[in-house]
């Protein structure tokens, strides 16, 4: 097929370089983004790019990889492919140029059946030096034996040099999924796939089973790569402002022009249907106190149909969302109010990431002979809705969130482009159409239409699930005993291999272990890299400027931005003085204030009026220090929504009423929320284990970090798992609710303001509509938040149910105003990538380290993530100090540090994210003069600065640590004096 014949008439050719050949290109006005699609002419590789008017370039290379086992290959080879190449033979050039970049996202990706290495910058110079390390590392990757053992499995003895003592397993990736399995999500997740997809890829844990990645070889990695780190097996993504053709240029000469087309094609195959349901029962690891009572969850999953089916799988979509969206959806309201268990599964939803949609529902907090029960009730609310179908207006309100979803400009987490890319990136791997992907308007127009069929939904509902007989019913039962079994077999494993090793073959492993140690110490020359310099970066940051600032009818503050039709609005109340005990119940009222019923409706009502005007409404306490004082406290609640322009006068309404109207009195609906939090707030302390340890590590020296451990810390996850069992008596419940509702009396008695962002030319009619408003005037007897000052270290380490640990320390520092704070956030990066990185991850194994000034609690924090030892972390973090008072120090070194802390500085966010992140430091008294003399300060930063910091602050009668683990190393905490905390 000739390229011409698949061009739009309403869409021009672009420029091409030669080595390509253009396909098609099409406009997508709901993103005002133009999508190119070509192919590379000798190899088949396809080239993607996304042209947008935005100086954020983002790259992402993809490979199709389809693992055949659990070894997790895939995973191994991500990580050992960074580890050096042809032109860059440095150990270490992924994180290297981390330090000599200005990146705004840096990183690479295993998914289930694709590995992607993306990175983004808004420096050109900067995106093309990334551009060519990563080229070069994706397809000439050296694959050093000893990175293997590195990154992905080895086995040492535990006296590195005695071979008579014990044999141990080591290497990032295997203490990482080690740690990732301790998760009881992905448990879940991995165990329901390996049922739901018998045959295919899906069926094997593509990060790696931590019994089954020894098992895999150094030369089954190589073959692994010959085979689908190819060209003709890749996709390239590209978005921003940089022409498709110059950069299939640098495609070409840098990498591609190698190759010739590999005639082998990498895909995943259909999965062979199910002749009827299965039911599967199953356990997981569980150590934690108090019993396995209330801890098994019950799972239903159905295969669905492809995900590179657009209409197919936005009406699956449709079905999720109108089944689960909200309270008021017919599944998440039985999943919710059933007494079988105590809240949704937290791996509730539809999965269109692979080749073949699931659909997933069920609880946590059950017994196992609830399975049948559970299993009959979801049914029932399936057939249901299969014969009596939804209300118009239920579904109109879903297909609204997909029209949300579709328009919002993001970034506020990853850049904007790589959403869109990712967006796009499960199409293209399964060869699929991607401008269909990202072009959602023309068969979302199609479905509003559709749904006006009564019987449209019925289809849906019968077809896709049930009379689709490819189904799974998963019961996992808690075994306190597993964890123990695991780690036995793992022992005797590592003896029998012990065991059977020849006088010689002990003399290799300690020889290997020397020559591991020798590269991990070695010093690479760095300046065969490409790098930016501090000549590089601009010399002032980037701000928002306020549109429009007014003082009455209503204190309103608005933003003009490039919202994409889309407005955001806030109120901000100063939190009042409280009580203790109140306090602790900030977070739950907050939760409770969007999710109850206002005015005459109740909760089920208000959520669905929630779904028709709004993206959802959010609130949420926020407290920060003053810039110059950490003991100095400000605190607000801000309530939050966003919707649609054309819904600006409803949205606005509604977040008032929100405020003012709510009431207190669905105690039912009360105890599930708690409920609901709780669990998920205990199921995501895996995930987060560094941040809670450094929470709790800092959460006694200063009033911000302080409420940052009781609210969002281990200590919050504490008191909500402990109010959960308190309110199953009636009494308490109402006690409960009775707090709630005086804590929202006073919450309304202080004197409100608003925040508004959205497209210029619109702002007139927002401000007037929220004026429109009728509003009382504030109490003048309110009494604002206060907390009393704090500052002292402590000892913790708190138990949780992990095979991995998360350790902390922190030390009291200084604020942002304070001329030290800017060395103290240069001296976080200088340490993580001078030593700390070297001695936490490399050699001790975890999967990361590091340390960080935090300005706003003025705390200094150590951590470790998923890491294999305790105490000899804590004294890694020591020694980093030693070394920094006891080296010499390169001018390349203090550069890469401040580089990595002035490009977080810099990192962009979405339009309104901006908008919103502005206002709210304002708020707190970090105006622009402050945040650009900090910047210039970090700018200014000397090796002695670092020294003389480090001396200042970080020393030892200052030191308070936290150590997040497993029971099993209490004997740990007893012999360092650390108080032993049951989560």
């Amino acid at each position: 097929m000739k390229a011409t014949e698949t061009i739009s008439e309403h869409t021009p050719a672009c420029d091409t370089d030669p080595a390509f050949e253009f396909i098609r290109s099409e406009q997508i006005n709901s993103l005002n983004v133009v999508v190119q699609e070509f192919r590379h002419r000798k190899t088949g590789a396809q080239h993607v790019h996304i042209a947008a008017d935005n100086p954020e370039n983002v790259f992402l290379v993809a490979l199709r990889t389809v693992p055949q086992d659990s070894t997790g290959v895939a995973h191994i080879l991500e990580h050992t492919a960074l580890c050096g190449s042809e032109k860059y033979p440095v150990r270490d050039p992924f994180f290297m140029m981390i330090r000599r970049s200005l990146n705004t996202f840096m990183n690479a990706f295993t998914s289930s059946d694709w590995t992607a290495y993306p990175f983004a910058s808004q420096n050109r110079k900067d995106y093309y030096n990334l551009l060519d390390v990563y080229l070069d590392a994706v397809f000439f990757s050296r694959l050093d034996e000893l990175d293997f053992a590195q990154e992905g499995h080895r086995v040492e003895f535990a006296e590195a040099t005695d071979p008579e003592s014990p044999l141990v397993f080591k290497g990032v990736v295997f203490n990482e999924m080690k740690g990732a399995m301790s998760s009881v999500p992905s448990t879940l997740w991995h165990t329901m796939c390996e049922h739901l997809y018998p045959t295919t890829t899906y069926h094997y844990n593509s990060g790696g089973d931590p019994e089954a990645i020894p098992d895999l070889t150094y030369q089954q990695l190589k073959a692994f790569y010959e085979t689908h780190y190819h060209p003709s097996n890749a996709t390239f993504i590209t978005y921003g402002d940089i022409p498709a053709a110059e950069l299939q240029a640098r495609f070409e000469r840098q990498a591609l022009g190698r190759f010739e087309k590999l005639e082998q094609q990498i895909s995943v195959a259909d999965e062979q249907r199910l002749p009827a349901p299965i039911r599967v029962s199953d356990s997981y690891a569980c150590s934690e106190e108090g019993g396995t009572e209330s801890k098994t969850h019950i799972l239903l999953g159905w295969l669905l149909g492809k995900a590179t089916d657009l209409k197919g799988s936005l009406e699956a979509h449709l079905l999720c969302s109108v089944l689960l969206e909200n309270s008021a959806s017919p599944l998440q309201k039985l999943l919710e109010t059933t007494k079988l268990g105590q809240s949704p599964s937290p791996i509730c939803g539809l999965d269109d990431s692979q080749r073949e949609m699931c659909f997933i529902c069920g609880i946590e907090g059950s017994e196992s002979e609830h399975a049948d029960a559970l299993e009959q009730q979801v049914m029932d609310v399936i057939r249901e809705v299969a014969e009596n179908g939804l209300p118009y207006s239920q579904l109109a309100a879903s297909l609204h969130q997909l029209e949300l979803s579709q328009r919002e400009i993001g970034g506020d987490g990853y850049p904007y482009g790589l959403q869109l890319i990712l967006n796009a990136l499960t199409s293209a791997t399964h060869r699929g159409d991607v401008i269909a992907q990202l072009n959602l308007d023309p068969v979302l127009a199609e479905m509003q239409e559709a749904i006006k069929d009564p019987a449209y939904i019925k289809r849906l509902c019968r077809e896709l699930l049930l009379e689709n007989g490819h189904r799974v019913r998963l019961t996992m039962t808690p075994d306190t005993r597993l964890a123990a079994r695991r780690e036995q077999a793992e022992a005797d494993r590592l003896e029998q291999i012990k065991q059977r090793l020849s006088d010689d073959e002990r003399r290799q492993v300690i020889e290997r272990a020397e020559a591991l140690s020798a590269r991990q110490q070695q010093q690479d020359d760095a300046s065969i890299l490409p790098k930016v310099g501090l000549e590089d970066i601009p010399a002032e940051m980037n701000y928002v400027e306020v549109t429009a600032k007014q003082q009455a009818p209503k204190l309103l503050t608005s933003y003009g931005a490039g919202t994409n039709g889309l407005v955001y609005e806030q109120i901000i109340v100063p939190l009042p003085e409280l009580s203790e005990k109140k306090i602790d119940l900030l977070p739950i009222y907050a939760s409770c204030l969007t999710e109850l019923g206002i005015g005459k409706q109740d909760y089920l009502a208000t959520q669905q009026r929630q779904s028709a005007v709004c993206g959802g409404i959010n609130a949420y306490a926020s407290v920060r220090s003053a810039p110059d004082n950490p003991q100095n406290l400000q605190g607000y609640l801000v309530v939050s929504a966003k919707g649609l322009a054309r819904n600006q006068a409803a949205l606005a309404e509604l977040l008032q009423e929100t405020l003012e109207q709510v009431h207190f009195d669905e105690l039912d609906r009360i105890q599930d929320i708690v409920a609901q939090a709780s669990a998920r707030r205990e199921m995501g302390v895996v995930g987060n284990g560094h941040s809670l340890a450094m929470a709790a590590a800092s959460g006694c020296l200063s009033p911000a970090a302080e409420l940052s451990h009781r609210w969002s810390g281990l200590a919050g996850i504490r008191t909500l798992k402990l109010l959960d069992r308190t309110i199953k008596d009636n009494n308490q419940l109402e006690k409960l609710s009775s707090q709630l509702g005086k804590i929202h009396r006073r919450m309304l008695r202080g004197s409100r303001q608003w925040l508004l962002v959205g497209e210029d030319e619109r702002l007139s009619d927002y401000q007037a509509s929220i004026n429109s408003l009728a509003e009382g005037p504030a109490d003048k007897t309110f009494q604002p938040f206060t907390r009393p000052e704090r500052c002292h270290p402590t000892q913790q380490m708190w138990f949780i149910n992990t095979s991995v640990n998360f350790c902390a320390r922190a030390y009291a520092t200084v604020p942002m105003a304070h001329p030290d704070a800017a060395a103290l956030n240069v001296l976080g990066t200088f340490l993580r990538n001078g030593y700390l990185h070297r001695a936490i991850r490399e050699q001790g194994g975890a999967y990361g380290g590091g340390g960080a000034q935090d300005n706003h609690t003025a705390s200094f924090r150590f951590f470790s993530y998923r890491d294999p030892r305790l105490e000899e972390t804590l004294q890694d973090f020591s020694n980093s100090l030693d070394w920094l008072h006891s080296s010499d120090h390169s001018d390349a070194q203090l550069e890469e540090a401040i580089l990595g802390v002035i490009g977080s500085m810099d990192k962009p966010g979405s339009p309104a994210g901006e908008a919103k992140h502005t206002f709210h430091l304002e708020l707190f008294g970090y105006n622009r003069e402050l945040r650009q003399q900090h910047r210039n300060r970090v700018l200014a930063v000397t090796v002695a600065d670092l020294q003389r910091v480090a001396a200042r602050y970080l020393i030892n009668e200052n030191i308070s640590t936290a150590i997040v683990s497993s029971q099993e190393k209490a004997p740990v905490a007893e012999r360092l004096g650390m108080d032993q905390i049951y989560l």
